[in-house]
């Protein structure tokens, strides 16, 4: 068995102290450039490499960030994940994922195993938990599309998704406004979809549907229920008018749209149908489906650097944390397809 490369051994070959090759690992920016690049070519030559683990135990800083997403059946948490883990090769964080959302006591138990592993930061997704809550964990943490009243967080402007919707279904002259969401809570910024849709409408004399009716903890279920919500919609609307449905994410709309296929082999002049977050469940669908498209990639961009100057200052001996967290939000942009 080939022998490991200690700090012993590139101090020998480079010349320098195990003091200064320790430097090099935990602090390079205390060595000049010259330096730096020397034990980098020991590095080389010799074929070192690094003992994580070691890295872990002796400066505590473990490189492992958090992230608490809820279920990776709807499309818009898939994507996103893995956006977020894309960033390994911009930043270098490793990721620890746990599923969220189911209970708050679920997310606890995460939260208690992900400090074990001494992360660096915490992204949230799932919003089981109060956000005064993780805010007293002490560790940098961003949240996304969730509520975030006490903690850093970045959101897509949902007062504008609502709208954009609203416009194109109102474009399409639909006789019918329907709006299908969970029962989404208050707080949550994903409210505003429902209220800025619903207002829209009323301000130019239309008074749409509100369904919070949808569950379901599997794709399958959702399946099941989305039958039953298109009978429901079938049995209630007159079939030869023009129904304008807006529905809360693209994994939704193509559920829905699957119904009416079903139904009718195709979709009728009598069905517009627009989904929300820009996903490929929106593009790839049996017809194309319009779309209030989230900007992802910069979503989580933003979110990264929030979190980064997070843990920026919790390295330095006087942090100089924001006196409140920041907020940002990024505009939707509707992608028009066939459905509307």
């Amino acid at each position: 068995m080939k022998k490991r490369v200690t700090f012993a051994d590139i101090a020998k070959y480079t010349g320098f102290s195990k003091t200064t090759i320790s430097r090099f690992f935990n602090n390079p920016d205390s060595l000049t450039l010259e330096n730096q690049e020397i034990i980098q070519k020991a590095l080389k030559d010799l074929n070192y490499q690094e003992n994580k683990l070691g890295k872990i135990l002796a400066s505590g800083q473990s490189e492992f960030i958090g992230v608490l997403i809820p279920n990776l059946y709807l499309n818009y948490y898939a994507e996103m994940l893995d956006l977020i883990l894309a960033t390994y090769e911009k930043y270098g964080f490793k990721f620890i994922v746990f599923p969220g959302n189911s209970s708050a006591e679920a997310d606890r138990k995460y939260i208690h195993e992900l400090l074990a592993y001494q992360i660096e930061g915490l992204i949230v997704l799932s919003s089981s938990m109060p956000s005064q809550e993780l805010a007293q964990l002490n560790i940098p943490v961003v949240a996304i599309e969730r509520e975030a009243k006490a903690i850093s967080s970045v959101d897509t402007d949902n007062a504008v998704g609502g709208r954009l919707a609203a416009q194109r279904l109102l474009e399409d002259q639909c006789d019918f406004y329907i709006h299908i969401n969970v029962d989404v809570d208050p707080e949550s910024p994903t409210y505003k979809r429902i209220t800025s849709f619903e207002d829209y409408l009323k301000e130019r004399n239309q008074t749409p549907a509100i369904y919070k009716c949808v569950s379901g903890n599997s794709y399958h279920e959702l399946q099941e229920n989305f039958k039953s919500i298109f009978e429901d919609i079938e049995s209630q609307f007159d079939p030869d008018k023009v129904k304008g449905v807006f529905l809360a994410n693209d994994t939704y709309a193509n559920l829905f749209l699957n119904q009416i296929i079903r139904k009718y082999g195709h979709l009728p002049d009598t069905y517009k149908l627009i989904g929300f977050d820009g996903t490929a469940a929106s593009a790839e669908a049996i017809v194309g489906i319009t779309t209030v498209a989230q900007k992802k990639e910069e979503m989580i961009e933003k979110a990264m650097d929030i979190l980064l100057e997070q843990i920026h200052q919790s390295k330095q001996r006087r942090p100089q944390n924001p006196s409140a967290p920041v907020h940002i939000q990024v505009d939707p942009v509707l992608i028009a397809r066939q459905t509307a």
